[in-house]
């Protein structure tokens, strides 16, 4: 097999959602030319040509919502299963034993897997710790995105508790972390924790990206971070969002009004939020999810990601975006076309990267499946892929299957022998 990475000039025969078929060259990192299939002749750049016959080639997923310092740990906890209260309980107890060795070979374990998968760009929440290394997972976190630097994209956001002191928020930023964020719903003052952290990251002038109104019910926090972010430059975003989805009409038009003046990026995580919603409602479950319909209807900017995977806050998880663009059309009633941008060119807009995928001036930011539709693609989610970071190939997997044949079948078969 051919070492990767391994750049790539040029993709023949792949099939677009619209269904055509068509060539791409690439250079640069960037899409360079798009034309139908068979412009290329098989010759053109041999060693640096990959054929796609038979795979649909979409634009890369981005994880806008991860954090790898978590993931994979629900074996090594063996949690209870149950609400955001005991994951949060769960966590703390096993967080203090942790080291940042431990933390960074989950994380990469975690980052890989995503990739394998296709997704090219992360962005991870890492907690500040509490007792005498509270930097632990931060500078995990920053030794895997230094050691994946040439693989995938990855931003980090300061996760900070309310606890948190604003001290070691700003240490954070000095060894690397590029957000700021944290979980204001969780305090016992939710707008006043909410007004510190925004006012670290204004000092700072970095953007931020909080949990916001993780809850089915309570006072909601995301009305006062859009009023106060109003003016901002630096990019903000909020992830969760649940309450919106239990908001009467009257008062869920008041905050999308204020989220689309102060164009805050949304970011729905309905496997973990599907997980630990809804446990003190066993009739007629919440759904756990925000308002999707009235947050697309709106034009506001929407992103999905998977969250945890396999750690306290949610036992399961594929790390595969497919996984999510699934669950956003099952319980969450999108389009096809509205799940897949959700986890892709959604994701990217909300993370402020450049636009990528088979457009011309694009990143070359690629993902291919096996699969002939994006219905086929979302529903089977074939391991067969290709993934293209940055115009390199990164990540191949290819799976074969042997079925055995009915009997009746293997019976017609030899009377057609005979």
């Amino acid at each position: 097999m051919t070492s990767l990475p391994r750049r790539i000039d040029l993709i023949r025969n792949a099939t677009l959602p619209d269904g055509s078929q068509v060539d791409v060259t690439l250079a640069g990192g960037v899409v360079t030319g798009v034309a139908p299939a068979g412009s290329h002749t098989p010759e053109a750049a041999a060693a640096n040509t990959l054929d796609l016959s038979g795979f649909l080639l979409l634009t890369a997923p981005a994880e806008p919502h991860a954090h790898l310092d978590k993931a994979l740990s629900w074996d090594l906890i063996n949690p209870p299963m149950g609400d955001l209260g005991l994951a949060i309980d769960s966590w703390r107890a096993y967080s203090s034993v942790m080291t940042t060795e431990s933390i960074a070979d989950r994380a990469r374990e975690a980052a890989l897997l995503l990739l394998r998968n296709g997704t090219t760009a992360i962005r991870c929440h890492v907690d500040i710790l509490q007792g005498d290394e509270p930097m632990r997972g931060v500078r995990a976190l920053v030794q895997v995105r230094d050691e994946l630097r040439e693989l995938m994209d990855i931003e980090l956001v300061a996760l900070a508790g309310p606890l948190v002191s604003d001290e070691l928020v700003e240490e954070s930023l000095d060894l690397g972390i590029d957000l700021v964020g944290g979980a204001p719903h969780l305090a016992s003052d939710t707008l006043v924790d909410l007004r510190r952290l925004l006012a670290i990251a204004e000092r700072r002038g970095v953007g931020v990206d909080l949990h916001t109104d993780e809850g089915l019910g309570g006072d909601p926090t995301l009305l006062e971070y859009a009023r106060i972010v109003r003016d901002w430059t630096q990019p903000v975003s909020a992830g969760h969002c649940v309450r919106l989805g239990t908001m009467d009409a009257t008062a869920l038009a008041e905050v999308i009004d204020e989220v689309l003046a102060s164009d805050i990026g949304i970011i729905s995580l309905p496997i973990t939020n599907l997980y630990l919603q809804g446990w003190q409602h066993p009739v007629s479950t919440p759904r756990g999810l925000t308002a999707l319909r009235s947050l697309l209807d709106a034009g506001v900017r929407v992103a999905a990601g998977a969250d945890n995977v396999r750690d306290p806050f949610n036992p399961v998880g594929r790390s595969d975006a497919l996984e999510t663009a699934s669950l956003l059309v099952t319980a969450g009633h999108l389009t096809l076309d509205e799940a897949y941008a959700a986890v892709s060119s959604g994701a990217r807009s909300v993370m402020s990267l450049p636009v990528a995928g088979v457009t011309i001036g694009a990143a070359a930011e690629l993902l291919a499946v096996r699969g002939t539709t994006l219905s086929d693609v979302i529903a089977n989610a074939s391991a067969d892929r290709y993934v293209i970071h940055a115009g390199n190939l990164v990540a191949q997997s290819t799976v074969t299957y042997e079925v055995a044949a009915p009997t009746t079948i293997r019976s017609s078969a030899l009377l057609e022998m005979r």
